[in-house]
């Protein structure tokens, strides 16, 4: 019985009721201090850690315009400068969602903003945490095709710790700072949610369909499978290599499954919080790296080149920032049919 059937039924809507009248109790209760100072360490650590891959990112702009880029990046100045530029500004930002997330001012940003730039940080990072550890346990590090290719050992290291900083961090802060301020997201079980209307759950599916297909064809392509892939490019992938795709196929699959849990409130007693985290991570990954990728596939900078072909990364990764853009449709729509129900 799905949450619409329930709440067309005399008792089924009764227990709706009684959940909602809980979850409003939940709501006045303000989370233990213990926890808003873990939140504090933790954006303070998130954003001094990427503040060394800020510093490693300015010394190497710095080093370009006075002449000095690496030749193995196989690019020009201007492209290596604009790069490293591009990633300065991220880092910028990232250092600035830390702080927020750690200060009292965060609280007053308008949650919008806010909420797409830590909804991009934490897509592009807290992901890859279960790939970096598998990669460690490996032994499989390896550089990626990206502006952090052909690094020195001391900028490895800053960028290193920055980036895993930076995603531990926005683990730990972040889920914190939104049980704070946006406390009906996580509040609640699967079997309390309002029904969907028809046409909004046909196109939510359409949208996990994307995400489910997506991480099916990078699982296949992490267990060998060549279709898709460039010929010439095919015998260069690495373990570690094949180790992100996968960790990119899982997260789809895991943002389409519990996509479809959020869609169709199924298993009934399965609390709202964890669907509600797992797709949000999920389709930032899938928007981040999706638009990141599709901005190198586009414009190929110096000798880079995709490991597919191009027509087939392009669409790859178009689709990727549109499943992304569905399943964060799915956790909004949640949250404002929750908050409906609150205030009622």
């Amino acid at each position: 019985m799905t949450g619409e059937d329930r709440g067309s039924s005399g008792g089924g809507g009764d227990s709706v009721r009684a959940g909602t009248l809980v979850i409003i109790m939940r709501i006045q209760m303000p989370v233990h201090p213990r926890w808003s100072a873990v939140r504090k360490v933790a954006g303070y650590g998130a954003a001094s850690t990427l503040s060394l891959y800020l510093i490693v990112k300015v010394a190497l702009v710095a080093a370009a315009l006075l002449g000095i880029v690496p030749a193995q990046s196989g690019m020009d100045t201007t492209e290596w400068v604009t790069l490293n530029a591009i990633t300065v500004v991220m880092s910028l930002v990232g250092v600035a969602l830390g702080l927020a997330l750690a200060q009292r001012w965060g609280r007053l940003i308008p949650g919008p903003p806010l909420l797409f730039f830590a909804w991009v940080g934490a897509g592009f990072l807290v992901p890859m945490i279960p790939y970096g550890i598998v990669s460690v346990l490996l032994g499989a590090g390896g550089a990626q095709a990206g502006d952090d290719a052909a690094m020195p050992g001391w900028e490895t290291i800053g960028i290193g710790v920055g980036f895993t900083g930076m995603a531990v961090g926005l683990a730990v802060a972040l889920p914190i700072y939104l049980r704070e301020r946006w406390p009906q997201a996580f509040l609640g079980r699967l079997g309390e949610l309002p029904g969907t209307s028809r046409g909004a759950r046909l196109f939510l599916l359409i949208g996990l369909m994307m995400s489910a297909g997506l991480g099916l064809l990078w699982g296949y392509w992490a267990l060998g499978g060549r279709l898709g892939l460039d010929p010439t490019h095919i015998g260069r992938e690495t373990l570690d290599s094949l180790l992100m795709r996968g960790n990119w196929g899982a997260w789809a699959l895991l943002g389409a499954g519990c996509g479809w849990s959020l869609v169709a409130a199924r298993p009934s007693r399965l609390p709202l919080r964890v669907p509600m985290a797992l797709v949000f991570l999920a389709s930032g990954s899938l928007f981040a790296w999706g638009g990141w990728k599709l901005l190198w596939a586009i414009v190929r900078p110096g000798d880079f080149a995709t490991s597919e072909y191009p027509v087939v990364a392009v669409m790859e990764h178009a689709l990727s920032v549109c499943a992304g853009l569905v399943l964060m449709a799915v956790v909004l729509r949640t949250y404002r049919a929750q908050a409906a129900d609150s205030a009622e």
